[in-house]
């Protein structure tokens, strides 16, 4: 793999630096305050009761949507990128699995589960997931209208239209597969809810690693970034299976 290069910022003495990281620190408050409100007005969502049936298998065996809540009101699910027909995962959302595990310590405690799903079959799934070390729960939704309803899986004759509904609008897409992530509440009742889905970028805020390389000088390295000239081509190029570097 190449490695980039970047022209370098200018070098000052400490105190110039610190000012200018003070300036920054006042736009990196701002950011985070913003994030507070965005993420308060993302709790105030209304939800969408879920009328429809969804099984999926499990290594417990079959299981409905409301079953993979277990004991807990809240429910998490992973659109893995993961076709019927595939040999192995996406690359992309296998970096976003390697984070589940550590999550999946500490979401218990705030009364959520995270899982993930995808359309392979379950011995697919499982065969994969043995290889790359994951512990999380991952279950199947072959056979089921789960992914097509959340906008994840297309058929052949939407990618012939040469647009399919992604990312809540109609766009180009390169795979019958996409990465999501849903939310969903469980009322005392048993009802089953729908609070949330977010998609494409939205889904950044789950790679760890990438918020540590928006800490590093040269960044994620891929063209979309500012400045330019520090890409060594474009988003996500260079992710590979954690066992393939």
């Amino acid at each position: 793999m190449t490695t980039s290069t970047i022209e370098h910022p200018k070098v000052v003495s400490r105190a110039e630096w610190l000012s200018a990281r003070k300036a920054l620190l006042a736009k990196e408050k701002e950011l985070t305050r913003y994030r507070d409100a965005v993420n308060a007005e993302r709790r105030r969502l209304p939800m969408v009761k879920i009328e429809k049936e969804y099984v999926f298998d499990t290594p417990g065996g079959k299981k409905s949507l409301g079953e993979l809540f277990e004991d807990k009101s809240q429910l998490m699910v992973y659109h893995f990128m993961f076709g019927p027909d595939w040999e192995e995962g996406c690359r992309s959302c296998s970096l976003v699995s390697d984070h589940i595990d550590g999550a999946n310590w500490h979401l218990p405690q705030r009364d959520v589960r995270l899982l993930a799903v995808s359309r392979a079959p379950l011995a697919k799934i499982e065969k994969f997931q043995k290889r790359m070390g994951w512990r999380f729960e991952w279950v199947s939704s072959y056979g089921s209208d789960f992914n097509p309803d959340f906008h994840v899986s297309f058929t052949k004759n939407e990618m012939a239209q040469g647009k399919v509904s992604y990312n809540y609008t109609m766009q180009e897409f390169p795979s019958e597969e996409a990465p999501g992530i849903s939310v969903f509440y469980k009322d005392t009742g048993g009802a089953v809810f729908h609070t949330y889905s977010t998609y494409a970028r939205g889904l950044d805020m789950l790679v760890g690693a990438y918020n540590f390389l928006d800490l590093a000088p040269k960044g994620r390295q891929e063209d979309w970034e500012e400045p330019p000239g520090r890409s060594d081509g474009p988003f996500m190029h260079w992710v590979r299976h954690h066992d393939r570097y």
